[in-house]
């Protein structure tokens, strides 16, 4: 599978992760889905914040944070995340892994794998 058609069907997979935290009883709002390589670089030399890695999947466009609201109130804690996490993971085939940043200290991200990047 190429980058673009990754990209592709992450696109796809995001509306069906929104539409299911709906159903779930969350609001969402977008975080970061796009981050340049020199933000990348900036915040992996830093070492600051979840997510800081040089090579993030942020910069192809295979990654989103989320950030979730429930009764008008902002959840920002990774166990919040863990049933749409554990969902979303369960959405990978033989062709692409869904990967939830919750496994690794992230939990409002929400990404594909690619290269060995998670």
């Amino acid at each position: 599978m190429t980058l673009r058609q990754k990209q592709s069907v992450f696109a796809r997979l995001v509306a069906s992760l929104i539409i299911k935290a709906y159903e779930l009883g969350y609001e969402i709002t977008l975080g970061e889905a796009l981050r340049s390589p020199e933000e990348a670089a900036r915040l992996a030399k830093l070492k600051k914040g979840k997510g800081a890695i040089s090579n993030s999947l942020h910069i192809i466009k295979l990654a989103v944070d989320l950030n979730l609201f429930k009764d008008n109130k902002f959840l920002s804690s990774t166990d919040s995340h863990k049933p749409l996490g554990e969902w979303w993971e369960s959405l990978s085939t033989d062709e692409y892994k869904c990967c939830w940043g919750g496994r690794f200290g992230d939990g409002n991200h929400y990404s594909i794998e690619h290269n060995g990047v998670k």
